[in-house]
C-alpha cells in the first residue's frame, strides 16, 4: 500500500519547482527581447525553443485568442503572396519566417497569461530590467565611459543592444510608463528606487535622439496620468495623481536641463527637436515617399515583396501602412489593419475595469496605441516588443472571457504545472 503522505508533499514540490524553472524560463525571454543587434537575434533562438517546450507540455491557446491568430497568420500567407512577386527571393524568405514567428510569440504570451496572470508581473519585471540594463549601456557609450562602448551609438545617438535608436526608444516606452505608473499609484518606500529607474530610462530615451520615441513617451506618459485620474472615483487619489505628475514632469525636466548641459547632448538635441527634418518634407523625402508608394499600392494588390521598397525607392518607407501594403500585399493590409482595430476595441472596453491585472492592461494598451499612430512615421514590422505589447493585451482578453464564465464551468491547466487564475 502506497504512503499518500510521503508522495502527496513530492508531488507538490516537483510541481512548484517546475512552476519555478518555467516562470524563469518566460522571464529570460522577455529579458532577451532588449538585446537585438542582429538578425535573427538570440531572442528567437530561445524563444523558438521555448515555445517548443510549451507546446510539448501541452500548451492550450484560449477561444479568444484565436481571433489574433488566424488575422496574425492570414497578415503572413500575404507576405507568402507579395513574396511571390519578386524576380530573386535573396532574404525574404527569412524575413516571412520571421514574420511568422513573431506572430507566434504573440499567441504565445497571451495563452500563458491567460492560463497564469500573475506571470504579468514577471513579464513586466523582465523587460524593466532589460530597459535599464540596454539603457546603461547606451548611456555609457553615448559619453564615451569605457573604451569600444561606442558600439551602442549610431550617428552620434544612442542606440543600445538595438540596430536602431528609433526601435531603442520605443522599447524603453513600456518600462517608463509601468515605472511611472508605480510612482503615480504605489507605496512611498518604494519611490527612490523607481525615481532611480525612471531618470535611467528618461536620460537614455533623451540620449537616442529619436522625435517618434520622444513623442511616444510624453503622450503616453500624458495618457497615464489621464487614465489614471478618469478612472478613480476618489478625489484624494486624483489629488495624488495630480500632484505627483507635476514632480513628475519636473523631473523629467530636470534630467532634460542636466543632459543640456553638456555639448554634445546640446547641438543634437536642437538639431534633432525640429519637427520636420531636411529628409522629411523635401523632394523625394519621407513623405513625399509615402504618397508616391500609397499611389503605387493601388497598382499592386499582390504587394513587391519584403524590402523592396527600399530598393526602388532608395529608403525603407518608414510608414507601418505602406509596408504592409508592399511587403504582405492587400490580403495582409486588410489583416493587419482588422488586427489593430480589434486589439483597440477589445482593450478599450476592459481598461477601467476593476481587475487584478488592470494596471498591466493599462500601460501595455497606452504603449501600443502609442505604437499604433507612431507607425504612420516609423515601420514597427519587427519590432519583438509590439508582439509582447499585442500578447499582453489578448492574454488580458481571454483573462476577461474567462472571468465571465459561471464559476466551475471551466477548468484549464497551463504549462509546466501551472494553475489557471481565480478570483
Amino acid at each position: 500500500m502506497t504512503d499518500t503522505t510521503l508522495t502527496l508533499p513530492h508531488e507538490a514540490a516537483n510541481r512548484a519547482l517546475n512552476a519555478h524553472l518555467a516562470a524563469m524560463a518566460i522571464w529570460f525571454g522577455v529579458f532577451l527581447s532588449g538585446f537585438v543587434i542582429d538578425e535573427p537575434a538570440p531572442y528567437e533562438l530561445y524563444m523558438v525553443a521555448l515555445i517548443g517546450v510549451w507546446v510539448i507540455v501541452g500548451m492550450t491557446i484560449p477561444r479568444s485568442v484565436m481571433l489574433p491568430l488566424t488575422l496574425l497568420v492570414v497578415f503572413n500567407i500575404g507576405g507568402v503572396i507579395a513574396m511571390t512577386q519578386m524576380d530573386d527571393w535573396n532574404t525574404a524568405p527569412l524575413y516571412i519566417a520571421v514574420s511568422l514567428f513573431l506572430a507566434f510569440t504573440a499567441v504565445f504570451y497571451a495563452s500563458i497569461i491567460a492560463t497564469h496572470p500573475n506571470l504579468l508581473r514577471l513579464i513586466f519585471n523582465g523587460w524593466t530590467v532589460a530597459a535599464v540594463l540596454t539603457g546603461l549601456v547606451a548611456i555609457i557609450g553615448y559619453f564615451h565611459l569605457v573604451p569600444g562602448a561606442e558600439i551602442f551609438t549610431r550617428y552620434g545617438r544612442a542606440q543600445g543592444a538595438f540596430q536602431d535608436p528609433n526601435v531603442f526608444a520605443p522599447y524603453l516606452a513600456l518600462p517608463t510608463i509601468y515605472c511611472l505608473h508605480g510612482i503615480l499609484t504605489g507605496r512611498a518606500r518604494n519611490l527612490a528606487v523607481s525615481i532611480g529607474i525612471l531618470m535611467i530610462l528618461l536620460l537614455a530615451t533623451l540620449l537616442s535622439f529619436s522625435r517618434a520615441g520622444w513623442g511616444l513617451l510624453v503622450i503616453c506618459a500624458a495618457c497615464l496620468a489621464a487614465g489614471l485620474f478618469l478612472g478613480s472615483s476618489s478625489g484624494r487619489f486624483r489629488l495624488r495623481i495630480m500632484l505627483l505628475s507635476i514632480f513628475a514632469f519636473a523631473g523629467a525636466a530636470a534630467v532634460v536641463v542636466v543632459a543640456l548641459q553638456f555639448d554634445a547632448v546640446r547641438n543634437i538635441f536642437f538639431e534633432r527637436a525640429h519637427l520636420l527634418q531636411d529628409y522629411d518634407a523635401s523632394r523625394l523625402g519621407r513623405f513625399e515617399r509615402h504618397w508616391l508608394g500609397y499611389i503605387k499600392a493601388t497598382h499592386t494588390p499582390l504587394g513587391i515583396g519584403p524590402l523592396e521598397f527600399g530598393r526602388i525607392y532608395g529608403e525603407d518607407p518608414h510608414n507601418i501602412w505602406l509596408k504592409a501594403l508592399f511587403a504582405y500585399s492587400w490580403l495582409g493590409f486588410a489583416a493587419y489593419v482588422t488586427l489593430i482595430m480589434v486589439t483597440l476595441g477589445a482593450g478599450f472596453r476592459l481598461l477601467f475595469r476593476d481587475r487584478p491585472w488592470q494596471p498591466y492592461l493599462l500601460c501595455a494598451y497606452i504603449v501600443f496605441a502609442g505604437h499604433t499612430a507612431m507607425g504612420n512615421v516609423i515601420d514597427t514590422d519587427h519590432w519583438r516588443h509590439f508582439y509582447l505589447l499585442l500578447g499582453i493585451i489578448w492574454g488580458c482578453v481571454a483573462l476577461e472571457a474567462r472571468q465571465a464564465k459561471p464559476a466551475g464551468k471551466e477548468k484549464m491547466v497551463g504549462a509546466a504545472g501551472f494553475e489557471p487564475y481565480t478570483n
